[in-house]
């Protein structure tokens, strides 16, 4: 029974901790949140300033339910407390995992932490600037001339934050494919070998993910063949041991010789 009891205290008190970090995570949102509501509309005129820029004269955005006014502006705003306390989420999740880590591995993890968060960002700054405005200025000019554009600001917001997700996330290619390499799952030959299916797997993905279109499907896959490339390349500073005594750069280099 004693035995017992001391197993279980352990899972509780990680349990207990999970617990009090994940209320810090919602605590810092809600926060943020509050915080940003007073800008809430401010918020809404920079996301939508892509489409609006490039309207027809007499065009505009427009609200088709009656609470849309309210609602878009207080959904961008709790996205944009999401977005803003990612680093802190992820130190959290950091400062939870960290104490089971080996020296060696914090070693690894604190750069690939930063370069996560700042991966992620990369992606959302990457669709705001360079894809919102392509593909608006494409759409706004291939319509009849005798339509008159006005989107609905709930769902351009829709449209948008699933951009800005799609973006960020895929972002993070680089530092999942050097961790399949480093955790011994794939090596870089192999991944060379698979790289036409990996390219048709990017298009793929920029189908699934991105809105129906082929405009802003290709302006997702080829940044993701990009960014698998780049993984790539960083994945060739990996030692992986092959046969209990050569790495991967040395096995190749004996079978070339040979």
């Amino acid at each position: 029974m004693s035995t017992d009891s001391s197993n279980q205290a352990p899972l509780v008190a990680h349990l207990i901790e999970l617990r009090n970090r994940l209320l810090k995570c919602v605590l810092a949102i809600l926060i943020l949140f509050i915080g940003l509501y007073s800008f809430a509309n401010d918020l809404y005129l920079i996301v939508s300033e892509p489409l609006r820029l490039l309207l027809p004269a007499g065009s505009s955005l427009i609200a088709t339910e009656v609470a849309s006014p309210f609602l878009a502006p207080l959904k961008l705003t709790f996205a944009v407390a999401v977005l803003i306390s990612v680093p802190y989420t992820l130190f959290q999740a950091w400062s939870f995992i960290a104490p089971a880590l080996y020296k060696n591995e914090k070693q690894i993890a604190i750069p690939l932490l930063i370069s996560s968060i700042f991966l992620f960002y990369a992606g959302v700054v990457f669709a705001y600037y360079v894809v919102l405005p392509l593909i608006f200025g494409f759409f706004t000019t291939v319509g009849p001339g005798e339509v008159t554009v006005m989107t609905d600001i709930n769902n351009y917001l829709n449209f948008v934050l699933k951009l800005f997700f799609a973006f960020g996330v895929t972002f993070e290619i680089p530092v999942a494919t050097y961790l399949l390499i480093k955790a011994g799952v794939t090596t870089v030959a192999t991944l060379s070998k698979k790289r036409p299916y990996i390219f048709l797997g990017c298009f793929v993905v920029g189908m699934l993910i991105t809105p129906p279109d082929i405009f802003s499907q290709t302006l997702l896959a080829i940044p993701m063949w990009l960014l698998f490339e780049l993984g790539l390349i960083a994945g060739r500073t990996v030692k992986v041991v092959v046969d209990g005594s050569q790495t991967e750069e040395d096995s190749e280099a004996s079978h070339t010789t040979s």
